[in-house]
């Protein structure tokens, strides 16, 4: 599910935005740049934007809505999640990974704004609440696995979407092929780390 915004034409000059970091680099990009994709004047953009740095700041959060979005149409089936941990984190998961492999200007685009200078900063800041409904299936995961309460969450969070977006990066590069293959591979790879955390509670 796409997060439309009341303006069409701030959503034009969003994709836009995307698309040309894609093409030119989070550093290279220019608003002459976005005003050409998005077929519209460098002042309109100004109308809508203060500067470019606002402007990819307001791309990653639209960004950052889409893929919440994700989340809020799966469900956890508590006795999946029990009996099959590793198929329901696959559930989950999957809808995540295709999300970034059909999306080749919002992967490269998520990637680039992650490693720049532009995201420790917004990080502190960052509005998360968009997250909640995520937020929550993984607290019902480490409330029925208490050993996922031994890692710390932003290195949880931080190991899930890091092997995610970066192996999605590297399929809409042509590096890698979009195919079943390389999402078992790519699952497998980010479950192994968590292997060891999904095992229920020993009962005394």
């Amino acid at each position: 599910m796409e997060v439309i915004f009341l303006d069409d034409t701030k959503t034009r000059i969003l994709c836009a935005a995307i698309k040309a970091v894609r093409q030119y680099g989070l550093e290279g990009v220019r608003i002459q740049n976005v005003s050409e994709l998005a077929e519209i004047s460098s002042g309109a953009i100004y109308r809508h934007f203060e500067s470019k740095d606002q402007l990819l700041v307001e791309c990653f959060t639209y960004v950052d809505k889409q893929v919440a979005a994700i989340f809020e149409h799966l469900r956890i089936n508590p006795l999946e999640m029990l009996t099959d941990p590793v198929g329901a984190i696959r559930q989950l998961w999957l809808p995540y990974f295709r999300f970034w492999t059909s999306r080749p200007d919002e992967t490269v685009f998520y990637h680039r704004f992650r490693d720049s200078t532009f995201f420790p900063q917004y990080n502190k800041s960052r509005d998360v609440d968009c997250f909640k409904t995520f937020i929550g299936m993984i607290n019902v995961f480490k409330k029925a696995f208490p050993r996922l309460n031994q890692i710390n969450e932003d290195l949880l969070w931080l190991h899930v979407l890091t092997s995610t977006v970066l192996y999605a990066k590297y399929v809409v590069e042509g590096v890698l092929p979009n195919n079943q293959e390389t999402e078992d591979t790519v699952f497998q790879l980010l479950i192994t780390g968590l292997s060891g955390y999904i095992k229920p509670k020993k009962k005394k």
